[in-house]
């Protein structure tokens, strides 16, 4: 992709600053499948601390984190009640029946966060006819909702109701540092209401490459073993997991700015003729309807301009800020949206 390219398509965009590929350069590795690359112990632990978990489990993508926790959660004929928008359902090419024989209960929350109103009446009883419901999966935040949020406050009723149901309780917290960027709420909280969560380095915080699943001992123990039958097993990982060592140590903080950089765009969007509507802006995504027309048009007068984005669907588009969009680009992407009329 050209440089002069301003890229709003995704915040996995991004590349490694100068810091991060010097730690990455000097990690201290090991065969990580024989247990031996400390590096990985130490982005491992040092995760599974942050969110008061066990352990953690360090894997090539946030996906394979995700479809890792589904299988050690469920068995064949369950089911696992998740939010329509998940990315768990929709972006990851139908893995939950593929890899755990698992059915799926969609729910339409808004903009796709859940409440213990809309799961609980979606609970199987025992019953011949019905999968067993075994797992709720949650999406911080929710990339189709525009970057929306769950607070903990919403989420510790969501776990007690699972507590009670007897179901396991996983979040897909793709981008979790931006909702704690929003919400103020403290990573160690989280702990005690999931039975795994995901966390992918590779967006937000800037990592090229990788996500960690955190659970308890047990769940790691027989998460290592599947994640070698999805052939994740890495050898000399611990170049990799430098990197996110370093995005944790340096790139937490600075989300705000993309929060920032997101409310700038969207503010210049509600001001232009072609744009319906935009979505509320919480983090670092910004979702707008087009008034008229097909949005793959205006993607594509956006592109000629010089600005990358993307559709979410024929009316829809999105564009996600991140650690390589400085304040500068903003300035030139909000002058491109203001004169595309």
């Amino acid at each position: 992709m050209k440089n002069d390219f301003l890229d709003f398509r995704s915040d996995t965009v991004t590349k490694p600053t100068a810091g991060m590929m010097d730690a990455m350069m000097h990690a201290k590795v090991g065969d990580d499948v024989f247990g031996e690359d400390e590096t990985v112990h130490a982005l491992e632990a040092k995760l599974a601390a942050k969110f008061n978990m066990e352990a953690g489990l360090f894997c090539p993508s946030g996906t394979m984190t995700n479809q890792i926790a589904i299988k050690c959660f469920t068995q064949p004929m369950d089911e696992v009640i998740c939010d329509q928008t998940a990315h768990v359902y929709r972006y990851e090419i139908g893995g939950i029946a593929f890899h755990s024989g698992a059915s799926v209960r969609l729910l339409y929350g808004e903009r796709g966060i859940l409440t213990p109103e809309l799961i609980e009446p979606e609970i199987n009883e025992e019953n011949i006819h019905y999968p067993n419901s075994s797992l709720v999966v949650l999406e911080n935040t929710v990339n189709k909702g525009g970057g929306s949020c769950y607070t903990l406050d919403q989420i510790a009723p969501i776990h007690h109701l699972c507590n009670i149901k007897g179901l396991k309780l996983h979040l897909d917290g793709a981008r979790i540092f931006n909702a704690l960027a929003t919400t103020g709420d403290k990573a160690h909280d989280y702990g005690q209401y999931f039975d795994g969560i995901s966390i992918c380095l590779s967006k937000g915080l800037g990592a090229p490459v990788g996500s960690v699943l955190l659970g308890s001992k047990e769940t790691i123990k027989k998460a290592i073993k599947i994640r070698k039958a999805f052939g994740g097993g890495m050898r000399q990982a611990g170049f990799l997991a430098a990197a996110g060592i370093y995005a944790l140590d340096h790139h937490v903080e600075r989300l705000k700015e993309d929060h920032k950089h997101a409310h700038a765009l969207a503010d210049a969007l509600l001001g232009t003729s072609y744009v319906k509507s935009v979505m509320p802006v919480e983090t670092n995504i910004v979702i707008f309807e087009v008034a008229n027309g097909s949005a793959s048009k205006i993607v594509q007068h956006f592109k000629d301009k010089g600005l990358l984005c993307n559709t979410t669907s024929s009316s829809t588009i999105r564009l996600v800020t991140h650690l390589d969009i400085s304040a500068a680009m903003i300035d030139r992407a909000i002058d491109i949206i203001t004169h595309l009329q």
